[in-house]
């Protein structure tokens, strides 16, 4: 298993930051809020100390919506096992940008600064997600240097993946690892954390482009791609 701590360059963008906490493109946020927000991005990177692990298994078989991988993990899934069939193995992944973040917001919350608080968790989330786009770039290029190609990422609670399949992945990555801990409800601590899968296989198998959203009816799905 590779663990990784490393500075890895966590651009926020305040737009995206105004777009979560409710400003659309219809609604133009007043001074007061771009200039909180452009306050706690510019400081935030004091609370962001992101952290990684990843393994890469050999699948060793699917059969209907199971995946067997070489661990002896089974990951469940119609979704996943129709990515997974196609490919030859599996990266397995957990990152976080851990705790201190989180802190910081439930003490702006105590202390009944909830739009404050709003706007910092909401820049720990955009950042998590850019500690997985990393992620997915260093899997996609080891997976290159081999003649291989990648798929999107996959974590459970998404699609038909239900999220007690967070053992399964755990289990991959030999149990926990040192910087995430998982609940009996298969929660993440802390919990601006990421888990999921990325499919490698041949680049002829068109995992690159496998989007299940394309045939899925739930078109109101925050996750849709």
């Amino acid at each position: 298993m590779t663990t990784v701590s490393e500075h890895i360059k966590v651009e926020i963008n305040e737009g995206r930051i105004l777009r979560d906490v409710g400003y659309d493109t219809s609604c133009e946020p007043p001074a007061r809020m771009k200039t909180l927000v452009h306050k706690y991005v510019q400081n935030a990177s004091q609370l962001i100390n992101p952290v990684y692990s990843y393994v890469i298994r050999d699948i060793d078989f699917v059969i209907g919506s199971n995946v067997f991988v070489e661990d002896g993990a089974i990951f469940q899934s119609r979704v996943i096992s129709g990515l997974l069939k196609k490919c030859e193995q599996v990266a397995v992944f957990a990152l976080t940008i851990d705790g201190y973040l989180e802190e910081a917001v439930s003490h702006l919350t105590d202390n009944g600064l909830v739009v404050h608080a709003r706007v910092l968790d909401a820049i720990g989330s955009d950042a998590a997600e850019q500690v997985a786009k990393h992620v997915q770039h260093v899997v996609t290029q080891r997976a290159h240097a081999l003649g291989l190609s990648t798929s999107r990422r996959f974590s459970p609670g998404y699609c038909d993946w239900d999220v007690d399949q967070q053992r399964m992945l755990f289990r991959s990555m030999n149990g926990s690892s040192a910087f995430i801990k998982l609940t009996d409800e298969c929660l993440m601590i802390p919990q601006k954390s990421i888990s999921g899968i990325i499919g490698i296989g041949a680049s002829e198998c068109g995992i690159e482009s496998y989007n299940p959203c394309r045939t899925c009816c739930r078109h109101e799905c925050p996750g849709r791609r």
